[in-house]
């Protein structure tokens, strides 16, 4: 009796894993392909085929989740014909929705790099999702540190900077709690083992480096330039130099200047990189791939300042402070 006791609990708890695990793969697992492909579903064709060609294009993790959760949903027969701009950071709940009801209930929308949790729930705003409960939440981090891992450290007190900037497609009705997770697990997809790896390795936490790569994205526009800029960030931190980012200042007032004044440089704020040393508390803006890269990955060169061009954008760097200051006359600065 105790054996067939045993045995039932243990197919018991085998059904239950077997659920959960299905639960998950159908509910949270993510294609490999992150990149964006334009899908054609034909007329008339079924959802074997199309969960096929999915799974192909590696857009989901297995076509036989696509096919449960749309039966599941009995949406089987409810495939739309037509293009469809998808990606494997999608999930198989998200990708059912853009393929049955696309056109009345998706919405499109891209996030610039470099832009602010403010600019973005004035988008939501625009596209008539909860732009408001957006911004609560994003000013509430606690809220996600169960489901996100990299969201534990303590000094984290916003949102601002893992937003990861990107074009999502969001049903109409989706929650705020839903467009937040929805863009913190593209971060979380975006940030890669390796990188995770090489940040533990410099002695740095993620919040110091995301907060690196919101001052590099709002600084440099060329890639090249801005590991070079995260060489001259980073060494000033190293000798106790005070960082002097603009962007910093630009953040604070809410405004951007060709040229900031003395005045602007005394502005009392904890994020005031002319007043004090180091990292601002957190991020100024949510950065982009190539930002994060460069806070990762700085260039060392003989170089410890640099202004950007005013009329062409272009990073130049000097060695001195009479080289710079020669160069802020040059440039009209």
């Amino acid at each position: 009796m105790k054996r067939i006791v045993i045995i039932f609990v243990l197919i018991s708890l085998l059904i239950l894993g077997s659920f959960l695990y299905c639960y998950n793969r159908v509910h949270n697992s993510h294609g490999s392909n992150l990149g964006k492909i334009v899908f054609q579903v034909e007329k008339g064709e079924g959802l074997s085929s199309v969960a096929k060609r999915l799974d192909a294009e590696k857009i989901i993790s297995g076509s036989v989740y696509l096919y449960y959760y749309m039966q599941a949903n009995d949406l089987l027969t409810k495939l739309l014909p037509g293009e469809y701009e998808l990606s494997g950071s999608l999930t198989i709940p998200e990708i059912s929705t853009i393929l049955t009801q696309e056109k009345i209930t998706s919405v499109k929308i891209t996030f610039p790099e470099g832009w602010i949790a403010k600019q973005m729930a004035e988008r939501l705003t625009e596209n008539d999702l909860d732009g408001e409960g957006f911004l609560k939440l994003v000013n509430n981090p606690a809220e996600f540190q169960e489901e996100f891992s990299f969201l534990q450290d303590k000094k984290i007190k916003s949102l601002e900077g893992f937003l990861f900037p990107d074009t999502y497609f969001f049903a109409k009705e989706i929650e705020a709690r839903g467009i937040i997770e929805k863009m913190l697990r593209n971060f979380e997809n975006k940030l890669t083992a390796e990188t995770q790896q090489k940040i533990e390795s410099q002695g740095k936490s993620l919040l110091e480096v995301i907060t690196m790569a919101s001052l590099i994205e709002k600084e440099v526009v060329n890639a090249e330039d801005r590991e070079i800029v995260s060489g001259i960030f980073w060494g000033r931190m190293k000798i106790g130099q005070a960082l002097q980012s603009c962007a910093t200042l630009a953040y604070i007032l809410g405004v951007n200047k060709k040229q900031y004044s003395y005045t602007d440089t005394q502005i009392v704020s904890p994020y005031n990189t002319y007043q004090v040393q180091g990292l601002p508390p957190g991020p100024i803006a949510n950065p982009g791939i190539a930002a994060i890269f460069a806070a990762v990955n700085p260039t060392e060169s003989n170089y410890n300042y640099f202004l950007s061009d005013p009329s062409t954008g272009k990073t130049v760097f000097s060695a001195t402070l009479d080289e710079h200051n020669a160069n802020k006359v040059k440039y009209g600065l």
